[in-house]
């Protein structure tokens, strides 16, 4: 999922290949080393990129290793978190 301002401010195949491209984890942003959640910058502007697990309605939290598990990719702008 793309928000309003990324969609508004950004070029989408850019965004999209920065976060495909994505690896700087440590243990300080990915203390569980779950790499589903990131930030990058772009023409200036900050972005967040998060990974939620929702269950087959998606309506509730699923447990990631679950096969039945929904992974939904939300990109925002920083401000918009």
């Amino acid at each position: 999922m793309i928000t309003r301002g990324v969609s508004a401010k950004m070029d989408l195949q850019r965004v999209i290949s920065m976060v495909r491209s994505y690896d700087v984890f440590n243990e300080d942003n990915d203390p569980y080393g779950e790499h589903d959640f990131g930030q990058i910058k772009l023409d200036g502007e900050t972005l967040f990129w998060k990974i939620d697990y929702y269950d087959q309605q998606l309506s509730g939290w699923c447990d990631p290793l679950s096969p039945d598990c929904h992974r939904v990719l939300t990109v925002m702008l920083a401000e918009e978190y």
